[in-house]
């Protein structure tokens, strides 16, 4: 009797959950062959043996040469003497990073040669930014050893100017959200470092679990650099309150948290507490990760937080931050004064709580006016493929699992690592692209997202061909208002699209469109159509649709 109670209260339960999900959702479709994409990602060796190369990689967009279209660029690992084993020496000279142009009919063509950027060290995750206020976007790579700072000529090419700028960070960096944290107008960076890796010394570890975990390290010092406006930057950390040497970043993110007008920054850390870096606007940043409830998951114990994914999931003006980790992972929502983590009465601990997350991606793939979610998710310590998550918010606080019907890709199981959102076709949804150990790449297009009416803003600096990052925008449907930034580095070792792509479900327009720019002047636009690009320049008369 017991067991067929069991049996009738599951069924009832998956009942439930079905009658939660509307028919007719959109589904990936893994476009990745047929779009060229030949590129596979490799950690330097033939077996996984350290925490190096289990640590993977994260995909960058970005339109680098200025013509409409998100490119893709990825990093690849090495085969190094001081952490790769002997036997993956064939692997030698063999492994570069890859740069894909979109040709605008869905394919891609590999121009790494020809563009200069192959990458000299082993890569882990890039970002880009306008840093020489040029027209068009730098690339800076962040490897294990010294990171290279690419300059974009603005002919298709790029030039390594890593020496002259500053930005060779020495140590093992894995994030690098760009940000103007003094409104100078100029571009800083902020750099997470993760560890101090010992070339594989330490052996008193159970042999099992894989290699020696984040614990068996010491911690690594992030970096602040300030952008001196003639080609250099100067490491900040100091001065600007940031000092905190025994951090394991993993990944972070530079937004305004408290919407205040000035850019703050949240790093996730490995197997301790995350930091929170409140900008105070003259200069300085104070920590209140503990404070304020951001310092650690659920039950206050610490967890081995990935990559931080921020959005507003129930529309009350704020951002909440979900962070990926080994175990259920972390909902860290924002209740005024402090935050709560609603990992559990979300329903993300049961969906998320079996496998071991790292790319997680808040947006709306149905275009419904809710922020819906997807997490990448791989073993740790071996190869061991694990099922991906797409849940969809059902409005009311909850997440659904909606794998099930999304795709042949969520069908099967992956060692996924950084992933991506972008709309690389410009029809109005949001794509996925997520990076597998040891393996390509998969380009997941949205077929269907676009059913419900949508609304993509392309908030341009001066000039009118880069992102204005740190731009804030604010779009109202009805009573209902939703909120994002211009933001490139989210979740874990990756660049998704900057421009902000809002859901209007069936509205056939959005009342009011605001545009708080990073000098906190506001551009209004009323009445705005739905199923468009608004490109908005900064000091520009008015936006142009495109």
């Amino acid at each position: 009797m017991k067991f067929a109670y069991a049996g009738a209260f599951l069924a009832a339960v998956l009942l439930l959950t079905a009658g939660q999900i509307p028919p007719d959702l959109p589904v990936f479709t893994d476009v990745t062959r047929p779009a060229g994409i030949t590129f596979k990602y490799s950690f330097g060796d033939h077996e996984l043996t350290n925490i190096v190369e289990g640590t993977g990689a994260g995909p960058t967009f970005f339109d680098y040469n200025n013509d409409g279209l998100l490119d893709i660029y990825f990093v690849n690992g090495r085969w190094q003497k001081n952490v790769s084993d002997n036997r993956g020496r064939d692997l030698q000279e063999k492994l570069f990073n890859g740069l894909y142009k979109n040709n605008g009919d869905g394919t891609f063509t590999d121009v790494t040669e020809k563009a200069g950027v192959t990458g000299t060290g082993y890569g882990f995750s890039s970002s880009t930014a306008d840093f020489d206020k040029d027209g068009d976007l730098d690339l800076y790579v962040l490897n294990y050893g010294p990171n290279t700072f690419y300059r974009n000529n603005g002919d298709g090419t790029f030039t390594d100017i890593t020496e002259q700028t500053g930005l060779g960070d020495p140590l093992w960096s894995l994030s690098a959200p760009w940000l103007d944290y003094d409104n100078d107008g100029d571009l800083d960076v902020y750099v997470g470092n993760y560890l101090e890796y010992d070339d594989g010394k330490f052996r008193a570890y159970y042999a099992a679990a894989g290699y020696p975990g984040p614990l068996s390290y010491s911690g690594q010092q992030d970096h602040l650099y300030r952008n001196n406006g003639n080609g250099t930057f100067t490491d900040v950390t100091q001065e600007a309150g940031m000092l905190n040497p025994d951090g394991r970043a993993m990944s972070a993110v530079a937004a305004d948290l408290n919407n205040d007008g000035w850019v703050d920054v949240y790093v996730a850390n490995d197997a301790m507490e995350n930091y929170y870096y409140e900008n105070k606007g003259n200069g300085t940043f104070e920590e209140k990760g503990l404070f304020l409830g951001l310092a650690f998951g659920q039950h206050g114990q610490g967890v081995s937080s990935m990559g931080p994914a921020i959005a507003d999931i129930d529309r009350d003006g704020n951002y909440d931050i979900f962070i990926p980790d080994m175990d259920y992972g972390s909902l860290l929502v924002n209740k005024g004064k402090l935050y709560e983590d609603l990992i559990d009465s979300s329903n993300l601990a049961v969906i998320c709580g079996q496998f071991t997350g790292w790319g997680a991606i808040f947006f709306d793939y149905d275009n419904d006016c809710w922020t819906d979610l997807f997490v990448s998710n791989g073993d740790a310590h071996h190869e061991y493929p694990e099922d991906p998550v797409m849940t969809r918010n059902n409005g009311k606080g909850e997440f659904v699992d909606v794998a099930r019907g999304a795709g042949e890709y969520f069908q099967h199981k992956y060692v996924a690592r950084g992933s991506a959102g972008a709309d690389f076709d410009n029809d109005g949804d949001i794509d996925l692209l997520v990076v597998h150990l040891n393996s390509t790449p998969t380009l997941l297009r949205n077929d269907g997202g676009n059913k419900n009416n949508w609304l993509k803003i392309d908030v341009r600096a001066p000039g009118g061909k880069v992102p204005c990052i740190g731009a804030r925008v604010t779009v109202t449907v009805g009573n209902l208002k939703m909120i994002d930034e211009v933001i490139g580095v989210r979740g874990y070792l990756s660049q998704s699209d900057s421009r902000v792509n809002f859901g209007l479900g069936k509205a056939a327009r959005a009342d009011l469109v605001e545009i708080r720019w990073p000098d906190r002047t506001v551009q209004r636009f009323r009445n705005v159509k739905a199923n468009q690009i608004l490109t908005v320049v900064k000091d520009a008369r008015s936006g142009k649709v495109s």
